[in-house]
């Protein structure tokens, strides 16, 4: 009886390996874009959702404080370091939660409050801190770094009228300065459909809200409502 022979396992040839390569190839082309796009929209999400959280920080920090605190958006001459280059900007897409002006001193370490009297050495380094007229007394800072390269970013007034850079919340939570930030896009570096239009708004109140200027309608929930004024 002949007992048949197993069958040998053998590789791909020559024009399988071939033809795979150019499938994959076409996959790869045709997902490029797609893949950028959702790249770069991710950048501006980011961006958008550090800014919202530092603006609720400052908020919660001022009620919290019982005193003014301001969130300064800042430019910075490496983006991914928080030093003495940092100048206000509202085109900034890093921020700085602090107590005074932090221009050119962006470098300070953040400064905390100490939570009683017997804390004599956190009581000690705060009374320097507030000693120290350059000293910003920074509650958080944050630099945009990479995650931030494509994304850009403009603030402006409630009504329109001017770039901002700054807003101070008070005590209440409720916003302080005469001409602070009112709303901040924040979109991508390259025009189109594909990719996201973010704003931030900001009530008088001290209310932070970030919705998407490409939706239409009203009735939606991440809608802009100040899009029907500034698009």
């Amino acid at each position: 009886m002949l007992v048949p022979r197993a069958r040998r396992a053998r590789g791909m040839t020559m024009i399988e390996l071939a033809v795979t390569m150019v499938i994959l190839a076409m996959l790869l082309v045709g997902a490029g874009p797609s893949i950028g796009a959702w790249m770069r929209n991710t950048q501006v999400r980011n961006t958008a959702s550090s800014i919202q959280a530092g603006l609720n920080h400052a908020r919660n920090e001022a009620m919290r404080r019982n005193a003014p605190i301001r969130f300064s958006l800042v430019s910075l001459a490496d983006s991914s370091v928080m030093g003495s280059s940092c100048a206000l900007s509202g085109a900034g897409v890093s921020w700085v939660i602090s107590v005074r002006d932090p221009s050119a001193n962006c470098q300070f370490a953040p400064v905390t409050l100490p939570g009683t009297s017997a804390d004599a050495g956190l009581v000690a380094a705060y009374l320097a801190a507030v000693a120290d007229a350059s000293n910003p007394l920074i509650v958080e800072a944050n630099a945009g770094g990479v995650g931030g390269k494509n994304v850009v970013v403009a603030a402006r007034t409630a009504d329109n009228s001017a770039a901002a850079n700054t807003v101070t919340f008070n005590a209440f939570g409720r916003v302080a300065d005469a001409t602070p930030i009112g709303f901040i896009n924040v979109s991508n570096d390259v025009a189109g459909n594909d990719y996201r239009r973010l704003r931030i708004e900001i009530g008088n109140g001290g209310t932070v809200r970030t919705c998407d200027r490409g939706i239409a309608a009203g009735t939606d929930p991440r809608y802009c409502p100040t899009t029907v004024l500034y698009p």
